[in-house]
C-alpha cells in the first residue's frame, strides 16, 4: 500500500509517524526492548502528547533477528498465527553511547539512538539500511492505521520469492498484496502468496502475519522495500544468508521443512480433465493406451466429474458412470498405478453432505449465524470450518472412505476464495484466515493420509497456499493457458515459489486452457518432465499424447524414460531437500550466485544441484540459454561446452539444453519403466567433467528416501579414483566422454582415455 504522494508528501488522509530517538533500553529473557518516541525531546513537556514505538528484537535463532514494532499493545490478541519455529537463541547486546548493536551469529544489526536509524550487516559487510522512516505507525482515513516496514533497496540488488507469481521474476518495481486469489496465472494474483522475499545480497525477510502484507518494492520509494499491515503492530525476521541457499534453508527452518513425497509421485500423472466426458472405459482405454505405446504411468487421476455434477463435494463416486468404483480402482491398482482424485473444501447445497454439515455446525457462518454460501463455483455451496476439530474429522472421515476402497493421493484444489465476511468455530480473524485457510486445508488432508497410509507414502497435488505450506508437498501452478506464453509464466511462478521456501513444484503439461499445438504439446512434454512433478491435464480436451500426434508419443515415452532413469539423482536432491529446505528445482540464483548474469534468469532453472534445464518457448526450436562458466556436458548427446557464455541452438523435439556441470557424479538407474526401483541395482555413476586433483561427491539414497551410502571420485592426472558407501554389489562407472568399467563394492580406479 502506498501512503506517500511523490518524494516529500504524504498522501491526504494519512499520517506518518516514526521514531526520532531510542529513548531506553530494557532488556529481559534474551530480547531487547526499546522505546521511541516519534518526536525530538528537547525538554520534559515532549514526553507528552505524541506516538510512543515498542520496538522488541529477539533472535529465535542464529542468524535470524526478529523485529516486532507496536503503537498500542491492548488490542484483543488476533488468530491464526503462522507456526513458527522459536529457538530462543541467545541474542547478544552493546549497549553503547550513540548505538545498540545486537549480534545473531554472523548477523548483526546496529540502531542508532539519535537520528533513529537501522543498519544489517554480516560478514560480507552491509547488507541493507534504513533511516528513522524504516518503521512507522501511520494514522489513516476512517480510523483505519498501519504499521510499515522498510529496507535500503541498494544498487543493483535484485529482489525474488512472495510465492507462485506469475509476473516478472524478478520483483523490483511491482507492488504486491498477499491475498490469496483464483486468477489464473495470466495475472498479477497469486493462488500461493507467501510473505517472504529474498535478496540477492544474501538474505531475506519473512513478515510474520497470516493477514494481507502488502509490498511496494521499489514502487513508490525506488530506493526501499516497504511491507505495511493494517493495526497497530508489525512483526519480521531478518534472515541472514550469506547465501541464498542459506536464507531459504533458514526460511524453512522458521517455517517448516517439506515433507519428503513418495518416490511414485516422481514418476508421471495421466488425468482424465476437466469437463471431458469420461467413465471407466474411457480411463480403461487411456491407462491401456498408455501401456500399449510404451509409455510409463506412475498415477491416474479422476478430476471433478468423478462426483455427480452440482454436488461438489460429496466425495462419492457417480455410479452413472462408475458403477463399480471399488472394482474400477482395484483393477487400475492390478495395473501397477497409484491413485488421485479431485476433492476441495466447498459443499454445494444439493450434496447429501450439506444439511448434515449445515446442522451440525461444520460449515462457515455469517455474523448472523447463516451459513455462508454462494453460487460461484458450485450452486448454493458453503465452505468447511477447518478450526472447527470435529469438521475437521467430519472432513477426514469422508475421504477415509475413499483411502478405504484404494484411492492413495488427493488433489487439493482451490481453497483461495474465502470471504471475509464470516465467523469462525475458533473466533479466528476472517482476514488473517483467508490466507491461511490454505494451510488448514492442506494440513486436514495430509495428516490423514499420513495416519492412513504412512508418513512415507503421504503426498497431495495442491494449488492454495501461504507460508509454511511447503510441509504439505506437492504444489502445482493452476489454470494456465495453453500457449508458449503461459509457459514461459508459469515457470516464473514455479521459480517464485521455490525461491519462498517450497521445494516442489509442477503444472498441467500443454497448458490447461483451450488446446495446445502439437508444437507446444511437446516442447511442454519435455519441460513437465523435467520438472520435480510431471503431469498431463487440461479442460476441455484429454491430453493423451496421441490426441496431438503420434510424433508427440515418442517424444512423452522418451522423457518419461528419461526421468524415471534419473530417479537416483532426483530422489537424493529430494531428501537432501527434506533435511536443509533447499528446493528440487531451484533458480540459477541459488545455485550461482556470485554470477551476475543469473541473477535474472526465468526461462531456465537447475533441476537439483547438477542439471540444467531450458525448456524451448518458440515454434522454431530455438534454445536460448546462459551457461555458467565451467564445462557443461549435454546430458542427451555428450556434447561439452565451456561456460561463462550465452547460446541459442536449434533442437528437435526429444532434446532441448540440458546439461550436466563439470566435477559432479549422476547416479543413473537401470529402470525406466517406473519411478520406484533399487537405485543401487547395476547403477551407473556418471562422471562429467571431473578436473585434475578435484573430488565429486554424491550422497546415494534408496527408494524409501533412506541414506544408504555414498560415492566418490578423486582424479589425479589421468586416473580416477572411485569409492563407494553402502553398496554391496557390482556397479558401473562412466568417465563421460571417455570409458564406461564394471566396479565392485569398495574402490576402483579408472584410467582416461583423452
Amino acid at each position: 500500500m502506498k501512503f506517500t504522494d511523490g518524494n516529500w508528501l504524504v498522501r491526504e488522509g494519512y499520517q506518518i509517524h516514526f521514531p526520532k530517538i531510542v529513548h531506553e533500553v530494557e532488556e529481559a529473557d534474551g530480547s531487547v526492548t526499546l522505546y521511541a518516541p516519534c518526536k525530538y525531546l528537547n525538554h520534559r513537556g515532549d514526553t507528552l502528547d505524541g506516538p510512543l514505538l515498542t520496538i522488541k528484537i529477539s533472535a529465535p535463532m542464529e542468524d535470524v533477528v526478529r523485529v516486532e514494532t507496536w503503537h498500542f499493545k491492548g488490542g484483543q490478541a488476533q488468530y491464526p498465527n503462522f507456526d513458527v519455529a522459536d529457538q530462543a537463541n541467545t541474542l547478544n547486546v552493546a549497549d553503547q553511547e550513540d548505538h545498540i548493536q545486537f549480534v545473531s551469529g554472523g548477523l548483526t544489526l546496529t540502531i542508532a539512538k539519535q537520528n533513529f536509524a537501522l543498519t544489517f550487516e554480516n560478514s560480507d559487510g552491509r547488507l541493507t539500511d534504513v533511516d528513522g522512516k524504516g518503521l512507522a505507525w501511520i494514522d489513516g482515513p476512517d480510523q483505519t492505521t498501519y504499521m510499515r516496514g522498510q529496507l535500503r533497496l541498494g544498487v543493483g540488488e535484485h529482489l525474488y520469492g512472495l510465492g507462485e507469481r506469475f509476473t516478472p521474476f524478478v520483483k523490483n518495481g511491482q507492488s504486491v498484496d498477499i491475498w490469496n486469489k483464483d486468477g489464473g496465472t495470466s495475472s498479477e494474483q497469486s493462488y500461493k502468496n507467501i510473505p517472504f522475499f529474498l535478496s540477492s545480497k544474501g538474505y531475506g525477510v519473512f513478515a510474520n502475519h497470516p493477514e494481507e502484507v502488502s509490498y511496494e518494492l521499489g514502487s513508490e520509494m525506488v530506493s526501499r522495500t516497504q511491507f505495511s499491515v493494517e493495526g497497530e503492530y508489525l512483526d519480521y525476521y531478518f534472515i541472514n544468508g550469506p547465501s541464498p541457499k542459506e536464507v531459504v534453508s533458514r526460511y524453512t527452518e522458521l517455517t517448516g521443512k517439506p515433507a519428503l513425497p513418495p518416490a511414485w509421485s516422481f514418476g508421471l500423472w495421466l488425468s482424465t480433465s476437466f469437463t471431458t466426458d469420461y467413465n471407466e472405459e474411457t480411463v480403461n482405454h487411456f491407462v491401456d493406451g498408455m501401456a500399449e505405446r510404451g509409455i510409463p504411468l506412475s498415477v491416474f487421476h479422476f478430476d471433478c466429474f468423478w462426483m455427480k455434477e452440482f454436488e461438489w463435494s460429496n466425495f462419492i463416486w457417480d455410479r452413472r458412470n462408475f458403477p463399480d468404483p471399488e472394482g474400477m480402482l482395484r483393477r487400475l491398482k492390478d495395473k501397477g498405478l497409484k491413485i488421485c482424485v479431485w476433492i476441495n473444501p466447498y459443499i454445494a447445497q444439493k450434496s447429501v453432505l450439506f444439511d448434515e454439515g449445515m446442522e451440525k455446525g461444520y460449515l462457515l457462518k455469517k455474523p448472523n449465524g447463516d451459513v455462508w454460501q454462494w453460487d460461484l463455483w458450485q450452486a448454493g455451496m458453503g465452505i468447511v470450518d477447518f478450526t472447527n476439530p470435529d469438521a475437521c474429522r467430519w472432513f477426514q472421515d469422508k475421504l477415509k472412505a475413499l483411502l478405504d476402497m484404494g484411492v492413495d493421493s488427493f488433489k487439493t484444489d482451490f481453497g483461495e476464495r474465502i470471504p471475509t465476511d464470516v465467523v469462525y468455530h475458533d473466533g479466528s480473524n476472517p482476514a488473517k484466515m483467508h490466507n491461511y485457510y490454505a494451510y488448514l486445508y492442506n494440513e486436514v488432508v495430509f495428516d490423514l493420509l499420513k495416519q492412513e497410509k504412512g508418513e512415507e507414502e503421504a503426498v497431495v497435488f495442491a494449488r492454495s497456499a501461504t507460508a509454511g505450506g511447503q510441509k504439505f508437498p506437492v504444489h502445482w501452478g493452476g489454470d494456465c493457458d495453453s500457449t508458449y506464453d503461459a509457459m514461459a509464466e508459469s515457470l516464473r511462478g514455479g521459480l517464485s515459489l521455490t525461491t519462498s521456501g517450497f521445494g516442489y513444484w509442477s503444472h498441467d503439461i500443454g497448458g490447461f486452457e483451450n488446446t495446445a499445438t502439437p508444437d507446444v504439446f511437446k516442447r511442454w512434454t519435455a519441460f513437465g518432465l523435467l520438472s520435480s512433478h510431471s503431469r498431463f491435464h487440461g479442460s476441455s480436451s484429454y491430453r493423451v499424447p496421441w490426441q496431438f500426434d503420434e510424433e508427440a508419443v515418442d517424444v512423452a515415452r522418451h522423457f518419461t524414460m528419461l526421468k524415471n532413469s534419473l530417479m537416483p539423482y532426483l530422489y537424493g536432491q529430494a531428501v537432501e531437500n527434506s533435511q536443509s529446505g533447499i528446493p528440487v528445482m531451484r533458480s540459477m540464483l541459488l545455485e550461482y550466485p556470485q554470477d551476475p548474469l543469473c541473477e535474472t534468469l526465468d526461462r531456465q532453472y537447475m533441476l537439483g544441484d547438477s542439471i540444467l534445464v531450458a525448456p524451448i518457448f518458440n515454434e522454431e526450436g530455438i534454445g536460448s540459454f546462459y551457461l555458467p562458466k565451467g564445462n557443461w556436458t549435454h546430458l542427451l548427446t555428450g556434447e561439452v561446452i565451456e561456460g561463462g557464455t550465452w547460446l541459442k541452438e536449434k533442437y528437435d523435439y526429444f532434446s532441448l539444453p540440458l546439461f550436466v556441470r563439470s566435477n559432479t557424479i549422476i547416479p543413473v538407474g537401470t529402470s525406466d519403466s517406473t519411478p520406484v526401483y533399487d537405485y543401487t541395482e547395476e547403477v551407473t555413476f556418471k562422471i562429467y567433467q571431473l578436473d585434475d586433483r578435484q573430488t565429486a561427491e554424491r550422497t546415494l539414497v534408496n527408494a524409501t528416501g533412506e541414506i544408504i551410502g555414498s560415492v566418490s571420485a578423486t582424479r589425479s592426472g589421468n586416473e580416477i579414483n572411485v569409492t563407494t558407501t553402502g553398496i554391496d554389489q557390482a556397479y558401473h562407472v562412466e568417465v563421460v566422454g571417455s570409458k564406461k568399467v564394471t566396479g565392485k563394492p569398495g574402490e576402483t580406479k579408472i584410467v582416461i582415455e583423452e
